[in-house]
């Protein structure tokens, strides 16, 4: 598998470049000596939140699922370049209005049908329609004809957008309303994966055994238990598996995983538990991985509930001011997270330090001063949701504490059951007050964690926030002749969000992770998931 190459939800000159600060992955054969090129590679993930279709999945455990059974059109390299997998080009015309995407010929989907322009152009125009309920269909906004299908009020008045259109069997093209010059970036999102015609008669029951075009095929789905996929022999891409399959075990507590990883009952995770954070390299020696990944974590106010509905600026600024991220991450994290000064993450096209300004530096007399200026919290009281499952417990009570003492707003977590528990109630717009948030990068540009995240009506926007200078300045990036122009622009609207605080910057991501004794080659990508495509199985 190429690794994610899906934006998510995480449970937890060109681009730079992904850099690594220990990595594992040795080559020195354990057991036999042997590699058995049909072993299973066994992965503890979690259960995924919908169903397995590619523009319904904007989680981490349907992701990494949806990304080993499919192929997009493009990816990039570790140097931020595009890449082609079903594509043979994706080249613009018109002022980077209009994109045509050639295929390469012969691919097949594991029912063995034909990956056609059709494929395409039929999969995005079913997830842009409403009534087919899929939670990426505003990734479709770009295109011309999107409103006639997906109209913000009313009723639809067409079924398919008219900026696609099939030129032959393997071409397409693709108008969009202006031209977006890194437009080819945004193609390695899953909502621009293809689907067979079968998959469209019958949405429910594909999307509970998926058939794509990737390097695995879908085997078995135990909910809540594991889900499996093997090695289909049929497959086109460079990226051949070095492995039999994967097996997808569903844990609903990261520390029974990390048990799990210690006694080789499971091959590799996504990451260490906080309280093994500090043992997790004497546990597993060169075994163990720690690594930058472009990800940022972040608290949201729930914009929507009468808490935090025409909100002062100031009191979220000050809230900002009263966390002490450095401290946090020393204890907490034992120095394996780095404190946000941003809300681009790292290793990113156009990422700028320094962006939040002072309101993401500690002051406590301030952050106190600002909260009263902005008319208090209402309440007096905020709660964090947060997920269960995952290690988040600790630093969100760490965040309450520190917020509590300098500003003596009453702090508690909120903690759900589990991921999908959690990215529901957000889907569903029902958080209480203010939700944890993580994001990893669906494409290396900075306007992915910008109008991605917090424009008005997108997808991601679970917070239902809204500035309409901010949506105008990102409109105006996307308008730039080029990608640099575009990504200095993107700049300058996130310093916008100083005066509007969509979301509270924490900390940059790091993987920390590691792999038992029965694999090797494991390493993970820009996007914090494994390459599992690269692992190696030792022989029993």
């Amino acid at each position: 598998m190429r690794g994610a190459k899906s934006a998510k939800w995480v449970a937890i000159a060109g681009v730079v470049a992904l850099t690594a600060t220990a990595c594992g992955g040795g080559d020195d054969d354990k057991g036999s000596g042997k590699v058995d090129p049909k072993g299973i590679v066994s992965y503890a993930n979690g259960e995924p939140q919908n169903l397995l279709q590619p523009s319904n999945t904007m989680e981490a455990y349907g992701s990494v699922v949806i990304d080993a059974l499919f192929t997009g059109l493009v990816h990039y390299d570790k140097q931020g370049n595009i890449t082609y997998e079903n594509a043979e080009s994706v080249k613009p015309s018109e002022g980077n209005k209009v994109w045509t995407v050639k295929l390469k010929p012969g691919w097949k989907f594991h029912d063995n049908t034909p990956v056609t322009a059709k494929s395409y152009v039929d999969a995005w125009n079913w997830a842009a329609d409403p009534a087919n309920g899929q939670q990426n269909s505003s990734w479709y906004r770009d295109i011309v004809g999107y409103e006639a299908v997906h109209p913000a009020k009313g009723k639809a008045t067409k079924k398919a957008m008219s900026g696609l259109k099939v030129v032959d069997e393997n071409t397409f093209t693709i108008t969009l309303k202006t031209g977006i010059p890194y437009y080819a970036y945004k193609l390695v999102y899953k909502p621009f994966f293809p689907l067979p015609a079968a998959a469209l008669k019958d949405p429910k029951k594909y999307g509970e055994a998926p058939v794509g075009n990737g390097p695995y095929k879908f085997s078995k789905w135990d909910r809540k238990k594991m889900i499996s996929v093997r090695t289909w022999p049929g497959y086109k891409g460079a990226d051949k598996p070095k492995n039999g399959g994967i097996d997808f075990k569903a844990y609903n507590k990261d520390t029974g995983a990390y048990a799990d990883l210690r006694s080789d009952k499971v091959d590799t995770m996504p990451l260490v538990p906080n309280s093994e954070i500090a043992n997790f390299k004497n546990d597993f020696g060169d075994r163990a991985i720690e690594m930058d990944f472009s990800a940022i974590n972040t608290i949201n106010p729930a914009f929507y509930t009468k808490q935090w509905k025409d909100i002062d600026v100031k009191v979220i600024q000050g809230l900002s001011m009263a966390i002490d991220r450095d401290t946090i991450a020393k204890t907490v994290f034992s120095g394996t997270r780095e404190s946000a000064t941003s809300w681009v993450a790292k290793g990113v096209k156009g990422y700028e330090a320094n962006t939040c300004g002072e309101y993401c530096k500690f002051d406590a007399k301030k952050a106190k001063q600002l909260i009263k200026d902005g008319g208090g919290v209402p309440g007096n009281k905020i709660s964090i949701q947060y997920n269960a499952d995952q290690p988040h417990k600790d630093w969100v009570v760490a965040v309450c504490n520190s917020i509590t003492k300098s500003t003596g707003v009453k702090c508690v977590g909120d903690p759900v059951t589990d991921f999908a528990a959690d990215t529901e109630i957000r889907d569903q717009k029902k958080v209480k007050s203010i939700y944890r948030s993580g994001w990893v990068l669906d494409y290396p540009f900075n306007g992915n964690f910008l109008a991605d995240l917090y424009g008005t009506g997108v997808d991601g926007n679970k917070g239902g926030f809204s500035d309409k200078k901010f949506d105008k300045l990102t409109a105006q990036a996307d308008k730039a002749k080029t990608i640099d122009e575009s990504a200095k622009l993107y700049t300058q609207a996130e310093k916008e969000l100083q005066n509007s605080f969509p979301g509270i910057p924490l900390w940059y991501n790091k993987t920390l992770s590691a792999y038992s004794n029965n694999v090797k080659n494991v390493e993970f990508d820009q996007a914090g998931d494994p390459i599992l495509s690269e692992v190696q199985v030792f022989e029993k």
